[in-house]
């Protein structure tokens, strides 16, 4: 067992967990942070997908001692208070939810895109999912969610 000591959803933590644990166990199994999902353990569905510094990362593969002393997002980070963040809230009024299974992922991901490009295209859109797999909704839906927030985002509501 070791001390883990970082920043999650703007609040210092400390956790004691074993020393070898993924950033994924370490968000659900020791700090309740049931929202990222494990889909398939491997990197390769997106569900796992968290923002570390900013960037968003697989957190299934990554060893929670790398995100030590770093700022780690989860959607649980994203509402203030009652208030939804504008891609949680276009996620819902687009219909890019469907079973949510991946939308924590999906969310993330979009976050990290539209922090640096506020304006993204379409085909930008779709590179920064492309690491995130959606069985449901056929993508369409989420393209136009994360253009929808993008539009709200922009004009600072």
């Amino acid at each position: 067992m070791r001390q883990f000591r970082l920043k999650v959803n703007g609040k210092e933590v400390q956790v004691e967990a074993p020393a070898g644990i993924t950033l994924l166990k370490l968000l659900r199994d020791y700090l309740g942070l049931t929202g990222t999902k494990e889909g398939c353990g491997e990197g390769e569905c997106g569900a796992c997908t968290v923002l570390l510094d900013g960037v968003a990362v697989v957190s299934c593969l990554l060893p929670a001692a790398k995100a030590e002393g770093r700022e780690v997002t989860t959607i649980e980070g994203l509402a203030q208070g009652e208030k939804l963040h504008p891609l949680q809230e276009a996620f819902i009024s687009e219909g890019a939810v469907q079973c949510g299974f991946c939308t924590p992922g999906m969310i993330l991901s979009a976050k990290a895109l539209l922090d640096n490009n506020p304006r993204p295209t379409k085909d930008e859109i779709r590179e920064a999912l492309s690491g995130n797999l959606c069985r449901c909704t056929g993508y369409s839906q989420i393209v136009r969610a994360v253009e929808k927030a993008a539009e709200v985002m922009a004009r600072g509501e």
